[in-house]
Parts: C-alpha cells; sequence; structure tokens
C-alpha cells in the first residue's frame, strides 16, 4: 500500500437550461474548492465543435482558473499537440508559467478531440499531423530548454521554463511513447478504460528513466459519484450515464439531471455500449469508495487518481468535492498505518 495523489479532470460541461458562462463559473467554483481541500491538480481537456464543451480554448481557460485559486496545479488533459505548432504552444504556457510559476501542466494528446472534418479545420487539410506527435513534444522540448537559447527559432516566453510534460492517451501506443520518452503517463479510463491494465504494464515495464523523470508515474483518470448514500450517488450518475448515451447514438444533449433510471434502459445495444464506455466509473459513499478506488489503485499500480465530476446539481457537485478529498484521506492513512506496522 502507498500513499495516493488525488486530482480533477474539469470539461466546462454545459448544463441543461445554461450556457457558456455558467459551464466555466462551474469550473471555478470546483477549482477553487479543489485548492481549498488539497487537490494536486486540476486539468481541462481540448474539445472543438461541441456545443456543450466550453473547454475548446484550453489555454485561455487554465489561466482563468489558476487566476482564481492560490496552490493547486492547473494543466490541459490535454492540449491536443496535432492541431498546434509546438512553437505556440510553447508561447502559450510559458506564458501560463511566467504568471502562475510553479503550478502550470502541460499533458499532451494525439487525437484530434473532434471529428475528422472539423480536424482538417483546425490542421489546415494536413491531418497527417499525428503522424508527428513524438517529433512534436521533443520540439516543445527543445523550446523550453535552455540550450535553445543559440537557435534561431525560440520561444518567448518558455524557453529555459520548468513545465512538466505529460503523455495523455487511451491506448497502448500512448503508453510505449510515455515509456520510451521518460515522461509521467495519464489514462483516459473515465471513457475509454478497455486497454487500461495493458497500457499500464507496457508503460512500468517498459520506461526509461529521463531528466524528467526517474522512475514511472501513473495516473489513470476515473468518474467518481459521491454522496452520503449509495443510492444517491448512483442516481446522480445517471447524468452521465444519459450524456455517454447520446455520444453512442450522436446525439449529443448537454449535461442534464439525472433520472429515475437511464434513458436507454431496456436498449441492450445502447446499454453495452454506455456499460463499456464507463466501466471505471465509482459511486457510493465515503466508505465504499475508499474500498473501491484503494484497491483499483493497488490492481493499476496508480500513484495518482484523477477524476470527472459530471454532477449536475452545483450544490451536490461540490459535495462530491468534499467526499472524494475525505475518501482519499481514509485510503492514505490506512496505508501510513500499514506502512509503520511493516515497519514495526
Amino acid at each position: 500500500m502507498k500513499t495516493i495523489k488525488h486530482s480533477v479532470l474539469e470539461l466546462a460541461t454545459v448544463c441543461k437550461n445554461n450556457d457558456v458562462a455558467h459551464a466555466i463559473k462551474r469550473a471555478v467554483d470546483g477549482a477553487k474548492i479543489a485548492d481549498e481541500l488539497g487537490y494536486t491538480r486540476i486539468w481541462l481537456a481540448e474539445h472543438h465543435n461541441m456545443e456543450h464543451i466550453a473547454s475548446s480554448a484550453t489555454s485561455v481557460l487554465i489561466g482563468h482558473l489558476a487566476q482564481h485559486t492560490e496552490k493547486i496545479r492547473v494543466g490541459s488533459g490535454g492540449i491536443m499537440l496535432p492541431n498546434h505548432a509546438p512553437l505556440v504552444i510553447a508561447e502559450q504556457f510559458g506564458t501560463l508559467e511566467s504568471l502562475y510559476p510553479g503550478r502550470i501542466d502541460l499533458g499532451l494528446g494525439r487525437a484530434p478531440g473532434t471529428d475528422q472534418l472539423t480536424a482538417m479545420a483546425l490542421r489546415r487539410n494536413n491531418i497527417n499531423t499525428s503522424f508527428y506527435f513524438r517529433d512534436d513534444i521533443l520540439a516543445l522540448q527543445t523550446f523550453f530548454s535552455e540550450e535553445n537559447h543559440s537557435a534561431k527559432v525560440r520561444a518567448f516566453p518558455g524557453e529555459g521554463l520548468e513545465i512538466p510534460i505529460w503523455i495523455l492517451g487511451s491506448s497502448t501506443d500512448s503508453a510505449h511513447l510515455a515509456a520510451e520518452l521518460g515522461l509521467p503517463y495519464a489514462f483516459a479510463a473515465h471513457f475509454a478504460p478497455a486497454m487500461l491494465g495493458a497500457a499500464a504494464k507496457i508503460y512500468r515495464e517498459n520506461f526509461k528513466p529521463s531528466t524528467h523523470l526517474q522512475s514511472p508515474y501513473f495516473m489513470p483518470c476515473v468518474n467518481i459519484f459521491a454522496a452520503e448514500t449509495e443510492q444517491a450517488a448512483e442516481f446522480l450518475a445517471t447524468s452521465l450515464y444519459n450524456l455517454f448515451a447520446g455520444i453512442v447514438t450522436n446525439s449529443r444533449f448537454p449535461l442534464s439531471p439525472p433520472t429515475a433510471e437511464p434513458i436507454y434502459a431496456g436498449i441492450p445495444e445502447i446499454e453495452r455500449a454506455v456499460d463499456s464506455m464507463t466501466s471505471t466509473t465509482f459511486t457510493g459513499t465515503k466508505e465504499t469508495l475508499a474500498a473501491q478506488l484503494r484497491d483499483f489503485a493497488e490492481l493499476y499500480q496508480a500513484d495518482e487518481i484523477m477524476m470527472t465530476n459530471y454532477i449536475y446539481d452545483d450544490e451536490a457537485r461540490l459535495r462530491c468535492f468534499q467526499i472524494v478529498n475525505e475518501v482519499f484521506q481514509e485510503i492514505n492513512k490506512q496505508a501510513i498505518s500499514h506502512s509503520e506496522t511493516e515497519r514495526e
């Protein structure tokens, strides 16, 4: 047993009967309470051409959340690097790090974060940029390095700044890359859990120490719904299940109030698809979640667990942050006690 850090992935999801401004306010409110409670980091995800997600201008929103918090690390989960020139990302995150020193993370993904037509618009019809993901990461590292001072192309701000780079993924390809480059690795189990076990194993077994990281650091992202009772937590989770049903059926809609049962109940094809996407979703009280998440962390040797919070009700959403914090306090208390017992 070991102590586990805990963090948040923020999607800035638009709620039914509300707008983007409300979604961003919810993101700020979540960041503030996570900051007060001692969460390690809060990340924002880059998505495009999605009417009900407000984090498309990811770097801008990272700055907004950092401005409204004091200690928590704020970053990208992730920047979809093939959509951008590495120099631009170096300048953007160099600016963020200059404004909020020691608090900025740069998580990088290969996927477009959108449909193929929109990806072509983002990449100006050069859809092959994803094949240069590794090279673009190396270019970013070069722009951040002090050794780039004699180059003809330099990043200002950015050069010489210590900005942690993470590899994000939902497949084994990303695990191999993170291991090869010696970088921390975050896995998107909150919507694509199928390869979680294989990716975690590949990353740890193939990890090569680097100047950035001496030993593997693995952070899976999962869905967590915490409440005072099991029934209340499961009820809150229907908002996520219904949202994913909209993705599966290509009929997307905003985050909606929970329902007595999922809206697709009795439709086997949708049930199987949603169950597959949400198999690493944890619901329950402080006590049941502590046992579930401790076992999960041990199974996948997680160093940190990042959670999503797809709760529609604002008050219940903030209460979830509090309960989850208590869950990890309990997990870490048990880990410390276990370690002390072993030493005796």
